[in-house]
Formats: C-alpha cells, sequence, structure tokens
C-alpha cells in the first residue's frame, strides 16, 4: 500500500519451517522479513512468535514482565510498546539510535561503531554482517556507543533472555 510501511504492530521473527505450513511470501496480509538470527531481529524490533517459537517468545514476556516490574505482558501489550519505540524518531522506517553506556549493554544487543554494526557478545563487539559475525572479538569502546536495539529489547536481555545467534 502506497505511503504506508507497515500493516501491523506485530513485528514477529518466526521459524522459517513450522507444521510443514508453505505459504506465498510477501502476501496481502503482510510482509516477510528474514534475519540471519534474533539479535539482528531483536534489533529491528521484533520479537519471538507466540505460534511458532512458543517457548522463546513466553521465555521473552517473562524477561519483558522481569525488566518492567510487571507481571508477563501479553503479545498486544509488547507491540504497542515495540511500535513506540521502533518509531522514537518520529519516522514510521526505522527507530533513532540511543547513546547507551557501552560497558552497561547485555549480550544480545546490536550496536553502530564507526559506521559498522556489531553484536556485543560476551561483554565483546563482534562484527555483523549478511554472512554472519566475525570471529573478531573487540573491546566494547569506553562511553556512549549507539545502540540499535530498541529499550524494551535491551531490558529483556538485561533480565536474561537469551536470543539465538547466527550459526548456533
Amino acid at each position: 500500500v502506497k505511503g504506508r510501511n507497515y500493516v501491523s504492530r506485530q513485528w514477529i521473527c518466526c521459524r522459517l519451517s513450522f507444521k510443514g505450513r508453505e505459504r506465498s511470501v510477501w502476501s496481502k496480509s503482510y510482509t516477510e522479513l528474514f534475519f540471519s538470527d534474533d539479535v539482528a531481529a531483536l534489533a529491528a524490533g521484533h520479537r519471538p512468535c507466540f505460534e511458532c517459537r512458543r517457548a522463546d517468545a513466553l521465555a521473552f514476556a517473562t524477561a519483558w514482565g522481569i525488566s518492567k516490574g510487571t507481571p508477563s505482558p501479553r503479545a498486544p501489550d509488547m507491540d504497542r510498546v515495540l511500535h513506540r519505540e521502533r518509531n522514537i524518531s518520529g519516522k514510521t522506517s526505522g527507530h533513532a539510535l540511543q547513546p547507551i553506556e557501552g560497558q552497561t549493554l547485555p549480550d544480545g544487543a546490536m550496536v553502530v561503531c564507526a559506521g559498522s554494526p556489531y553484536g556485543v557478545w560476551r561483554g565483546q563487539l563482534r562484527l555483523w554482517s549478511f554472512q554472519g559475525y566475525g570471529t573478531e572479538e573487540i573491546p566494547i569502546p569506553p562511553g556512549k556507543v549507539f545502540v540499535i536495539t530498541p529499550p524494551s529489547i535491551i531490558g529483556c536481555l538485561r533480565a536474561g533472555y537469551q536470543p539465538l545467534w547466527f550459526g548456533e
């Protein structure tokens, strides 16, 4: 639809294969996006699907509740918050990068350093690319770094949610 960047607030990360289902990609109901792993999907503001990734979605909701000091939320409640955070810059495509003290970032967050995206892995940075993550681990620079991952998802990671990494 012209002039619209999304159809729904439900930005979910699904399995590529589930119960033998087949569907056409780029259907009229929603747009499928493909991410290399959870870390990239979470950075884009997606959450695990409650149907095909139920255990991951429940763990995510539990971590969300812990991070917010509330009971585990329902999916629409998380979707409303993530929708606002994805559009924090006032744009409808992409969210503003948030400056955060780099040393406080949890594993699974994505940041931009020197113009390149990195995943936080075991307290270090690993360069992200479409082919996967680099093997070199570099220290997180002191001071603030620009975080791609939305704030509520950072909270889930801090509360113990374990995303799936490329190659796992």
